[in-house]
């Protein structure tokens, strides 16, 4: 059973989003918070395999509550739900951490398909996808000449631990590539590129696929098109 908190501060929003979860007979809705301080301490009551997180509330915001929620280091994972016209919050709330992001006009069907995802540990911006979804994120966004650390890119830590082929295949992670396409244009086996694959996420400290593409692209290793 999967269990959700959702975070909405809007009421017929809940409460559409509670009867569809409901329905479901592998997933329960554990409450319900209507700004970002309430979704943090129920979240910290009830431990929800998922947050599924609006972003525009009153007082503390979906971002901010993303970023607490994450850092406790709690098996939480949160999901945002946002719109196209609020692309840099999109961004923002997946470098704080956030497993994902859906719009919310989805149908229902992907609402449902991404909650699974982010609660087995997947991301649900598919890998295919996410180079061309970030580039139009990123291109509202202030240039920075330095990183997220403050460190210039070739010296950020969080890249210290890669290996010089670990380091190749999140850039081109950052760039969208699939494992299959990262297997057939490295000559690997597909089953190599996963290892690969777990071993960044663990010595970056990226909790999804999708996090180790804002590291791809907050180190430099990789920049908008």
């Amino acid at each position: 059973m999967t269990t959700v908190l959702i975070a909405d501060d809007q009421p017929m929003q809940r409460f559409g989003f509670r009867m569809l979860l409901e329905s479901q007979d592998d997933m329960t809705v554990v409450d319900e918070a209507a700004n970002g301080t309430e979704a943090v301490r129920l979240a910290d009551r009830h431990h929800p395999d998922v947050v599924l997180m609006d972003i525009r509330m009153p007082g503390l915001d979906g971002i901010e509550a993303t970023r607490r929620i994450v850092a406790t280091g709690d098996r939480t994972r949160v999901l945002i739900v946002t719109t196209f016209d609020l692309d840099e919050y999109a961004y923002e709330g997946l470098r704080a951490g956030a497993s994902g992001f859906l719009v919310k006009d989805a149908q229902p069907e992907e609402l449902l398909a991404g909650i699974r995802a982010v609660a087995s540990g997947d991301a649900v911006v598919a890998p295919s996808l996410t180079r061309r979804l970030l580039d139009t994120y990123l291109h509202h966004l202030p240039p920075s000449p330095k990183t997220s650390t403050g460190a210039a890119p070739e010296h950020d830590p969080r890249l210290s631990a890669l290996t010089d082929r670990e380091r190749e295949i999140l850039t081109v992670i950052g760039q969208g590539w699939t494992n299959t396409e990262i297997a057939g244009r490295l000559h690997l086996a597909e089953s190599t590129v996963k290892t690969h694959v777990t071993r960044i996420l663990a010595k970056t400290g990226s909790r999804d696929r999708v996090q180790a593409v804002i590291l791809a692209y907050d180190t430099g290793l990789v920049t908008p098109a």
